[in-house]
């Protein structure tokens, strides 16, 4: 559970950030990312439900479907709100501005990412559990995120391809979008291993 609490409070400061900094700068991928954080703030809300409701004596696999089912769902949403906006971006040509904010944030965000995912994985075979496996992908998605995110924002700032900044974002959208299929046909883990 420390796991998850943790991944709640960066996710919290990440999507604050993301998303203010994101909307000041008019770039579609950092409020994308941004949203993708508080995505998975709901996908460790839900890590946490299921945790707390198996230890309440609830139907272990029930709990598991609906929450495997929720964590699958937040990926599609984002996949659909990222892929509309960074079309929007392109065909108006809307620019961000640049911003070290951002750059910083991804930067950061590469180093948390992989840093939480380990550890959940983990936890995930020994509790033989595919919806907390679905989970520990999610975060270890918001480091290849940061990754599409920062080559899009350096670009921006170092070369001034306004486009880099929604093409980094459509770039996301079947990194997200597979994410979001795998956990919504997940299959239980087996002896272990997820």
């Amino acid at each position: 559970m420390f796991l998850e609490y943790l991944t709640l409070g960066w996710n919290l400061v990440e999507g604050i950030v993301a998303v203010s900094s994101g909307a000041i700068a008019g770039s579609i991928a950092l409020v994308g990312f941004g949203i993708d954080s508080f995505i998975e703030m709901s996908s460790g809300a839900i890590m946490l439900w299921r945790l707390r409701s198996e230890s309440s004596g609830a139907n272990a696999e029930q709990v598991e479907q609906r929450a495997l089912r929720l964590v699958g769902i937040s990926f599609f949403l984002l996949a659909a709100y990222v892929a509309v906006d960074s079309v929007k971006s392109v065909v108006q040509r809307a620019a961000s501005e640049h911003s070290p904010v951002g750059i910083g944030l991804a930067i950061s965000s590469l180093l948390v990412m992989p840093w939480l995912a380990h550890p959940k994985r983990r936890a995930a075979g020994t509790l033989n559990s595919n919806a907390l496996h679905a989970d520990s992908r999610q975060t270890s998605l918001c480091a290849y995120l940061s990754a599409i995110l920062l080559g899009g924002l350096l670009l921006n700032a170092l070369f001034g391809w306004w486009w880099a900044d929604p093409v980094a974002g459509l770039a996301m959208v079947p990194i997200v979008a597979r994410e979001g299929w795998q956990a919504l046909k997940g299959e239980r883990c087996r002896d272990g291993t997820c």
